[in-house]
C-alpha cells in the first residue's frame, strides 16, 4: 500500500512540475519539442505494427 501511495505522489509531483514548467516559454518549448518526438515514435511504431499486420494478411 506505502508503494502505490508513493507511485501515486510521483505520478501528481509530475503532473505539478508539467505544469508550472508549461507556463514558462522555455519549459513550454521543451515540452513542445518532447511531445514531437514522443508522437513521432509513436507514429513509427504504429506504422511498423500495421505494416507487420499487412504481411501477416498476405
Amino acid at each position: 500500500m506505502k508503494s502505490l501511495l508513493w507511485f501515486l505522489l510521483g505520478i501528481i509531483g509530475g503532473f505539478v512540475a508539467a505544469h508550472f514548467m508549461n507556463k514558462d516559454p522555455r519549459g513550454h518549448e521543451l515540452l513542445g519539442r518532447v511531445d514531437a518526438r514522443v508522437t513521432e515514435f509513436t507514429d513509427r511504431l504504429s506504422e511498423a505494427y500495421y505494416a507487420e499486420q499487412g504481411r501477416r494478411d498476405a
